[in-house]
C-alpha cells in the first residue's frame, strides 16, 4: 500500500534507536508539548485508505474535547466533548459514540497520560521531526495513532503537531495533516456542542 502521508513516509526508516535516554528525552518532549497545549484551532486534510480526501476545520479543548467540522457537502460531524467521542451522520440521521480513552484521539485528548508507558519514538531521517506512536498494549482493540511533530521555537515547548495516522480496530488507516495551527486561544466550550438529527434521540 502507498503510504499516504508524505511526512512520514519521508522520514520513518528501519533503523533502531540506539539510545535510551534520547528516546525518554524525546517524549518528555512531547509531553511538555501536550502539557502546555490547552487549546488549538487548524485547518486538515483526512485521507481514508482508499485514497480519498476531505477538508475541514478542526478545534481543540483539552482535557477531552475536540471538533472535526467538514467542508460544506459533507454530511458528517465528529466531536468529543469531554467523555465520549461522537460521529454524526446528518445524511442517514445516525449517531455512534465511543469513549474518548478507547479511541487513538485518546493520547491528543488526555495532557496527563504518561507517555513513556504506551508511547515510543519512531526512527526519524529528518532531525527536525519527531515521530511518536502510541498504543495501549493491554486494548489493542483501541488502536494506533503515530503523531507527527516538527521543531519549532515559536510553538509550544518547541514542537508542532502537523498531523497523525490512526489505524482502528477494523484496520481503517486515517491520516490527517495540519497546517494553519494556532494554539492557545480561547475557544467556548459551546464549539463542542451538536445537533442530534434522530428525531427523539438525546443531545449532545
Amino acid at each position: 500500500m502507498k503510504p499516504l502521508f508524505p511526512i512520514l513516509a519521508a522520514t520513518i526508516m528501519t533503523a533502531t534507536i540506539s539510545s535510551a535516554s534520547a528516546e525518554v528525552n524525546s517524549l518528555a518532549a512531547v509531553q511538555a508539548h501536550l502539557k502546555a497545549v490547552g487549546s488549538m484551532t487548524a485547518s486538515f486534510t483526512q485521507t481514508d485508505r482508499g485514497g480519498k480526501s476531505i477538508s475541514g476545520t478542526l478545534s481543540l479543548k483539552r482535557p477531552g474535547k475536540i471538533r472535526f467540522q467538514y467542508e460544506k457537502g459533507v454530511p458528517i460531524l465528529i466531536v468529543g466533548d469531554g467523555k465520549a467521542l461522537t460521529f454524526i451522520d446528518y445524511s442517514v440521521r445516525q449517531v455512534q459514540r465511543w469513549p474518548i480513552g478507547n479511541t487513538p484521539l485518546g493520547v491528543l485528548l488526555d495532557p496527563n497520560k504518561d507517555l513513556t508507558r504506551f508511547a515510543r519514538l519512531l526512527p526519524s531521517a529528518n532531525p527536525n521531526v519527531v515521530l511518536v506512536e502510541a498504543r495501549d498494549k493491554k486494548h489493542p482493540e483501541y488502536g494506533v495513532i503515530t503523531l507527527a511533530f516538527t521543531k519549532a521555537d515559536s510553538a509550544p515547548a518547541g514542537l508542532r503537531l502537523d498531523g497523525w495516522v490512526s489505524l482502528d480496530s477494523q484496520n481503517n488507516r486515517t491520516t490527517i495533516r495540519l497546517a494553519n495551527q494556532q494554539f492557545n486561544a480561547p475557544i467556548s466550550d459551546k464549539t463542542f456542542n451538536w445537533s442530534d438529527p434522530r428525531p427523539k434521540g438525546p443531545r449532545g
